[in-house]
C-alpha cells in the first residue's frame, strides 16, 4: 500500500529592504563649473568655439608654413566672427578727464570685428597717440566684448605759450586748453619750451619750500634758464644750468629766512653772476650790486654798495 506524502511549501525569506542609492557627490570640477556666473549651456559653447578656433589657428598655421595665401586665414576668422564671436560691447575703466566716446570710437575703428582679427596692440597704440592717455591694457572677453583699462595723465601745470593757455602733465605733454578765468590752483610756466623743462621746474621750486607758495610764475628765457615771478610783484632771476640755478634760489630763500627780500619794494634781482647779488628798486636805471644781503633791506641810498663793474644787461637774456 502506497503512501502519499505531502510536501510542504519551503520555508519564506524573509524580505529584505533595498537599500536607496545616494546619488554621486559632484567632482571639483562639477562644483567648480556650479560657481562660474555663467550658464551651463554658455560655457559648453565656450569650450566648443575654443576648441574651434585652436583648430583654425592651427590651421591657419600650416596654411601659412607651406605658404597658401593669407585670404583663407581671414575667412576662417570671419567665419568665426559670424558664429558670434564678434566685437558688441566695449568696456572702459579708468577714465577721469579723457573724453569716454573718443575711446569707443578708437576701439571700435577696425576693419573687421571679428574677435581673431582685432589687433589688441594698434588699439593700444592708437590711444597712446591721445595726451590724457599715460597707458592703455586692451584685451578680449568672449565672446564679443573688449575691455580697455586707462591710465590717465594727471595736469601738474599750466603753460603759457603765444598767449594760449593749456593743460600740461608733470613730463610735459600737452593736455587740453584752459580758459584765463578757469584756471586750476597749479603751477604757470611761461615761454617756447617751458612745458618740456616741467619736470625740471617742479625739482628746481621743491628745493625751497618756504617760497614755492609765494612764487606766482615762471619763465623759461632763451631756452636757456629761469625767471621767477613773485606774487609780491619782483622777479628773480636765476642762472644757467639746473645746479647752478638751484643753488642761487636756495641762497635767495636762505637770505630771504634771514631778513625778508619780497614785499621790501625791489622790483628785480639777479643772481645769474654767482659772485653778485644784483636788486633794483622801482625807477632806478641802473643795478645795484649788494655785497651785504642785510643792505638789501635798506632804503637806496648810499649805503647800498654800487656795482664795480658793469651791471648786467636788463634783458631777458
Amino acid at each position: 500500500m502506497s503512501r502519499t506524502v505531502k510536501r510542504g511549501s519551503p520555508p519564506r525569506r524573509p524580505v529584505q529592504q533595498q537599500k536607496r542609492r545616494q546619488p554621486p557627490k559632484p567632482s571639483i570640477i562639477d562644483r567648480a563649473i556650479a560657481a562660474l556666473p555663467i550658464s551651463e549651456a554658455t560655457l559648453r559653447r565656450i569650450a566648443t568655439w575654443s576648441i574651434f578656433t585652436a583648430v583654425c589657428a592651427a590651421a591657419l598655421a600650416v596654411a601659412t608654413w607651406f605658404g597658401i595665401p593669407g585670404a583663407i586665414g581671414v575667412a576662417l576668422a570671419e567665419g568665426i566672427g559670424r558664429a558670434g564671436f564678434r566685437v558688441e560691447q566695449v568696456e572702459v575703466t579708468g577714465l577721469s578727464r579723457m573724453d569716454r566716446m573718443t575711446v569707443y570710437a578708437v576701439a571700435l575703428d577696425q576693419r573687421s570685428r571679428a574677435m581673431p582679427l582685432v589687433n589688441l596692440e594698434d588699439v593700444r597704440q592708437k590711444l597712446l597717440a591721445y595726451g590724457w592717455i599715460a597707458d592703455a591694457h586692451v584685451s578680449r572677453r568672449l565672446p564679443d566684448t573688449l575691455l580697455v583699462h586707462i591710465v590717465e595723465r594727471q595736469p601738474t601745470a599750466v603753460w603759457q605759450d603765444q598767449g594760449k593757455l593749456s593743460l600740461i602733465a608733470a613730463d610735459g605733454v600737452w593736455l587740453e586748453p584752459v580758459k584765463a578765468d578757469a584756471m586750476p590752483d597749479l603751477p604757470l610756466v611761461i615761454g617756447p619750451g617751458a612745458n618740456a623743462q616741467e619736470a625740471a621746474y617742479q625739482k628746481l621750486i621743491e628745493a625751497v619750500p618756504a617760497l614755492r607758495p609765494q612764487v606766482k610764475a615762471a619763465t623759461w628765457v632763451g631756452k636757456r634758464r629761469w625767471n621767477l615771478l613773485f606774487e609780491s610783484g619782483e622777479t628773480l632771476a636765476l642762472p644757467e644750468g639746473e645746479g647752478d640755478a638751484s643753488r642761487a634760489l636756495v641762497k635767495f630763500a636762505q637770505m630771504d629766512g634771514l631778513k625778508p627780500l619780497l614785499g621790501r619794494g625791489w622790483v628785480r634781482f639777479d643772481m645769474r653772476d654767482p659772485t653778485k647779488f644784483i636788486a633794483r628798486k622801482p625807477g632806478e636805471v641802473s643795478n645795484r650790486a649788494l655785497t651785504d644781503p642785510n643792505a638789501v633791506n635798506a632804503p637806496a641810498k648810499p649805503a647800498l654798495i654800487e656795482a664795480k663793474h658793469s651791471a648786467p644787461s636788463t634783458s631777458e637774456g
